[in-house]
């Protein structure tokens, strides 16, 4: 029986502004697998990052429990949802965030230096295929290699969970694909519970489970029986 590492129940967000508000979750309730790949499907404005930045810690929900195995983070101060991102989460986004005048290795090391058992930066550079590439800067790298980096720096604190929102968005499907080559290695060699956020449909055969948002629900669910290498995906 596989461990459910997150899960929320009935968590609802509700944005304010002046009289209006905007309901981003209406009653969300999702399990994420220890070790599996999800992926999240549905259009903008669906629920999906939303929903990402409440069980990673960066959102608190308006209503509703999220659980990060038997700890509830709902409710937590600010200064443990630091310490749980710090500890337990790593975050890739469609955009690199790389600081342009350190090398990719001093990118990655600036994550290591305030972890507790980190990777060294070359350990985690080379799982992404990129230890050669490891003191050339941002601008010297492709789009793919940047997210690459991006994907280094945040498995190399070693955590439990990563969460990706639209992390081949800025990619062509050529650097898309070495992006989720990248991921899925993370995934079957470090065991790294991961999920992945995406508009395009077919990146949901290289996963475990899949979920679809519509209007700040997931109205289905399902698991793939067989899955694709990323480099079988058609794009």
């Amino acid at each position: 029986m596989t461990e459910c590492i997150l899960r929320t129940q009935q968590i609802t967000k509700v944005y304010r502004s002046g009289d209006v508000e905007v309901h981003a979750l209406r009653g969300v309730d999702l399990e994420l697998l220890s070790g599996k790949m999800a992926v999240f499907l549905g259009p903008s404005g669906s629920g999906k990052s939303t929903f990402l930045n409440i069980v990673g810690g960066l959102d608190t929900p308006t209503d509703g429990q999220v659980f990060f195995k038997d700890q509830e983070l709902t409710g937590m101060s600010e200064t443990d949802l630091t310490l749980y991102r710090r500890n337990h989460v790593g975050f890739v986004f469609q955009f690199y965030n790389l600081i342009p005048s350190l090398t990719a290795r001093e990118n990655v090391a600036l994550v290591t230096e305030i972890s507790k058992q980190p990777m060294k930066p070359e350990e985690a550079l080379e799982i992404v295929g990129l230890d050669h590439r490891m003191h050339h800067f941002p601008a010297q790298m492709s789009g793919g290699e940047q997210q690459r980096v991006a994907i280094a720096r945040a498995i190399a604190k070693r955590p439990e969970v990563l969460l990706c929102d639209e992390p081949t968005g800025a990619l062509d499907s050529k650097f898309g694909v070495v992006v989720l080559e990248a991921l899925a290695k993370v995934n079957e060699e470090l065991g790294t519970t991961t999920a992945i956020i995406t508009h395009n449909v077919a990146i949901k055969d290289i996963a475990h489970t899949v979920a679809y948002f519509a209007d700040g629900r997931v109205v289905a669910q399902e698991t793939n029986k067989t899955r694709l290498k990323p480099a079988d995906v058609s794009w």
